[in-house]
């Protein structure tokens, strides 16, 4: 037997370039999502400017090689600069940096006489946000350079607060890594596209290499052609335009009937693409279960139960996070209680050359980083127990968000329950106990938190085991992963931070946009706790009991997963569809569907020469949706009205 290749090194030229590329692509997203509002390109996954980063170094390491082989970038260069380049320009999409700007400020900015928001400026404590009404203003209507020293504190208090929550994810990931990866060995969809764009090897398992496959450009053509009617509509109105989603059903249907229609079939090329890859059991239940749920909401309408949140999907969702991270955590036990042993016995410790760090080193990081997340919140004023409850809740969502892309491929940072880390405490507990001696100031801080739990910054945790999947693939060394991973982190916070306060305090952010993205967010979440301190909301039974519904529903499909083999349900199936059904449900129903019958009726091999021409049908639409057209939409601005394109 040969010997292992050995383990590939991080290069400082890597590094540096992926800050410039980071920089510049900051430069974009400042144009096309804060000033011009083109398209949000930083919250699809992977992220455009990412994919177009990746393109571009694809297509310039030929001339580089031309010149000099040492020139040209190797492909775990490649495959760095990437990673590096969708973490970083993450920080500075909708979901983190511009959702927690908005939640910060919305209590100083919109406090007026009638609202008694300005009653709860005093629970905020100064070191996180100015409460400058000056600064504020000048960040809503504009007033020149930005105040820095006045932002000093809370920027570096936030950053510490990001790192820590990004370093506990991480050291998360790393203690079931083994298991997910090595043992399970998950399908990693989203990684597979990088991969296969960056792959040199020709013939490899019989195939043609990724851009010389007519199989890919197939997919490629179908996407390109659809996008490119739809930008020469929006050049020429003449041209008729193509929709990439309908509303099914009567526009008008009345009881019972309006409990299901209208019904939302959305053509996502992302989730078509990826989702090829994944298994027919997650497909098959993501469409069966958001169907099985309209049923009921049609059910109840027919027995005169109207709520019109029933049978409240979001709750039942959140109920089988919860179950779903406690299993995974359940299942990761031997690698938990192994370097626990380490972490106490450490004359032996346990080696995994495989691994970011040792897995002592991923405990003792854990806990000391949730430690410090959980002593942020408590010194801002959030109570003890809420504080942990919170976290934990946050933390269990983001594992199942990390499973969900590993296995499901499912290319969305939205992928998850929204709001219901944080509103599944107030409905189930009332928030009477949120308020001792009638005080708001854990409410308030939980309002001012609620970004993490409608924002997807825990969602990108999907990148850190993509990350360690793309080390294992190509022999890079993980810990270099792991480096590359948190250094992204700063870099990506410190260009979020400049991209959004230089713009809004040179141009006025209601100039801009209107208003902050999450500022009407943050309006229902603030809102909330002045409708709890004018009268204590009780505990929602309803929403209770879905919730447990939903635990026990997540409970019943683990049990069959493990003891009915041939059972066609899986339990991420269910969380999905509960989660964001309306989107996913049409994709993943043609997906199984081909999937279904390639296999049936071409087996393996015709699956195997299928996978270029769906991953195609992903680049196509990324490439043309994404990087042209969020290209010429932040260079012309009155485009994009006649042709938006979202990939959240």
């Amino acid at each position: 037997m040969s010997a292992p290749e050995p383990l590939t090194r991080l290069t400082w030229r890597a590094l540096l370039l992926a800050v410039a590329l980071t920089v510049a692509c900051g430069v974009w997203v400042r144009q096309a999502e804060i000033v011009v509002i083109a398209t949000q390109i930083s919250e699809s996954v992977p992220a455009i400017p990412a994919l177009g980063t990746l393109m571009l170094l694809l297509s310039l390491n030929p001339v580089l090689r031309a010149v000099s082989r040492r020139a040209q970038l190797s492909r775990v260069e490649i495959l760095t600069i990437y990673t590096f380049v969708a973490i970083a320009i993450s920080m500075a999409g909708v979901g983190v940096v511009r959702y927690w700007l908005a939640s910060v400020t919305y209590p100083f900015y919109y406090a007026r006489p009638e609202n008694d928001l300005a009653a709860l400026q005093r629970w905020i404590p100064l070191w996180m946000v100015p409460h400058d009404p000056d600064l504020i203003e000048g960040l809503y209507l504009g007033s020149g350079p930005v105040p820095w020293r006045a932002w000093a504190v809370p920027l570096l208090a936030w950053s510490a607060f990001f790192a820590a929550f990004w370093s506990a994810m991480l050291c998360l990931v790393a203690l079931v890594r083994r298991r997910w990866i090595q043992d399970e060995r998950l399908s990693f969809p989203v990684v597979e596209l990088a991969l296969e764009m960056t792959d040199p090897r020709s013939g490899r398992a019989a195939r043609r290499p990724f851009f010389r496959n007519p199989v890919m450009w197939i997919g490629f053509a179908a996407t390109f052609a659809f996008n490119l009617i739809n930008i020469l509509h929006a050049l020429y109105p003449s041209v008729p335009g193509l929709a990439w989603w309908i509303s099914a059903g009567p526009p008008n249907p009345g009881l019972p009937w309006s409990a299901v229609f209208p019904l939302t079939v959305v053509i996502a090329p992302l989730l078509i693409g990826f989702g090829f890859l994944v298994s027919t059991e997650i497909s098959f239940s993501i469409w069966f279960f958001f169907l099985l749920y309209k049923l009921e909401a049609l059910a109840a309408a027919c027995y005169g139960y109207t709520a019109s949140d029933f049978p409240y999907p979001q709750e039942q969702s959140i109920g089988a996070f919860i179950l779903l991270g406690l299993g995974l955590l359940w299942s990761a036990r031997r690698s938990i209680k192994q370097a626990l042993a380490d972490l106490l016995s450490p004359r032996q410790p346990t080696r995994d050359p495989d691994a970011p760090f040792r897995p002592r080193w991923a405990l003792l990081g854990l806990l000391l980083s949730s430690a410090f997340v959980l002593a942020f919140c408590r010194i801002a004023g959030l109570a003890t127990w809420v504080a942990v409850a919170y976290l934990a809740i946050l933390g269990l969502v983001a594992l199942v968000c990390a499973r969900i892309r590993a296995e499901a491929g499912m290319p969305l940072v939205w992928a998850f329950p929204f709001w219901m880390q944080k509103k599944v405490l107030l409905y189930t507990l009332g928030t009477a106990l949120f308020m001792p001696a009638a005080r708001p100031a854990t409410l308030t801080l939980l309002a001012l938190l609620a970004f993490l739990s409608r924002g997807y910054f825990p969602s990108l945790i999907g990148y850190q085991i993509d990350g360690l999947k793309t080390a294992e693939q190509v022999r890079m060394k993980a810990s270099h992963m792991a480096l590359v991973v948190m250094l992204a982190l700063f870099v990506g916070l410190a260009v979020a931070y400049y991209f959004h306060l230089v713009p809004y305090y040179r141009y006025g952010a209601v100039h801009l946009r209107g208003e902050i993205w999450g500022t009407s967010l943050a309006q229902d979440d603030f809102g909330e706790v002045m409708a709890a301190i004018r009268a204590p909301i009780p505990p929602d039974v309803g929403r209770i009991v879905a919730t447990g519904w939903g635990i026990a529903a997540a409970g019943a499909l683990l049990w069959m997963r493990h003891n009915l083999p041939a059972s066609p349900f899986h339990p991420l199936g269910f969380a999905v569809a509960t989660a964001y059904g309306d989107l996913v449900w049409f994709p993943f129903l043609i997906v199984w569907i081909c999937k279904t019958l390639i296999l049936r009726y071409g087996g393996m091999k015709l699956y195997r020469a299928a996978i270029p021409g769906f991953l195609g049908f992903a680049l196509g639409h990324a490439f043309t949706a994404g990087v042209v057209w969020g290209l010429i939409g932040a260079a012309v601005p009155n485009l994009v009205a006649s042709y938006a394109v979202w990939f959240g």
